[in-house]
């Protein structure tokens, strides 16, 4: 019955905006004093990680179930993989460590400290992804199913650079969000 208790407690145990504003304040601060290596270096895990669950997402989509919704479905859930390793592996998402701005606004960072992280994590980020891609790329992966994996990657590429700039926009923030 105690073990009940505890779960139900922790369920019950609801932040205001105020205390969610401050942890994101403290994680900022924290982030913004990693060393830069460290920092680098969980930076290009991340861009790897999602990589990672891009491939996955290009997978899954490869093919027509012609259950769109499911298929849609499917693809988000194995995409949702490159997060879930970022957050398990603690790396660090470009995406993510735009919040250190919080810290910023609340003057418990410097410019220079937001500027630091926001470069150095996107650089590795870059780096991480295009490793992944590289590996990708050689281990033949967008040969598979006859070649349609690559035929999908290449769809989803024009899908995206043909988006007009506003629902692109839209579509980042969005994401970003999630």
């Amino acid at each position: 019955m105690s073990e009940e208790k505890n779960q139900l407690s922790v369920l019950q145990e609801v932040y205001s905006p105020g205390q969610v504003a401050r942890v994101v304040d403290e994680v900022g601060v924290r982030k913004a004093a990693l060393p830069v290596f460290q920092t680098y270096t969980l930076a290009i895990l991340a861009g790897a990680f999602i990589a990672v669950g891009s491939m996955f997402f290009t997978l899954v989509m490869t093919g027509d179930s012609g259950l769109f919704g499911l298929h849609r479905l499917a693809g988000g859930m194995a995409f949702s993989l490159g997060l879930v390793l970022v957050v398990i592996g603690g790396a660090e998402l470009f995406t993510g460590n735009n919040l250190i701005v919080m810290a910023w606004a609340d003057r418990k960072i410097g410019t220079m400290g937001l500027l630091r992280n926001w470069i150095v994590v996107y650089l590795g980020n870059f780096v991480g992804a295009l490793g992944c891609a590289v590996l990708v790329k050689y281990a033949g992966v967008m040969a598979l199913s006859g070649g349609a994996v690559g035929e999908t990657a290449v769809a989803i590429a024009k899908a995206k650079i043909s988006l007009p700039y506003l629902e692109a926009f839209v579509r980042g923030l969005l994401c970003n969000a999630l």
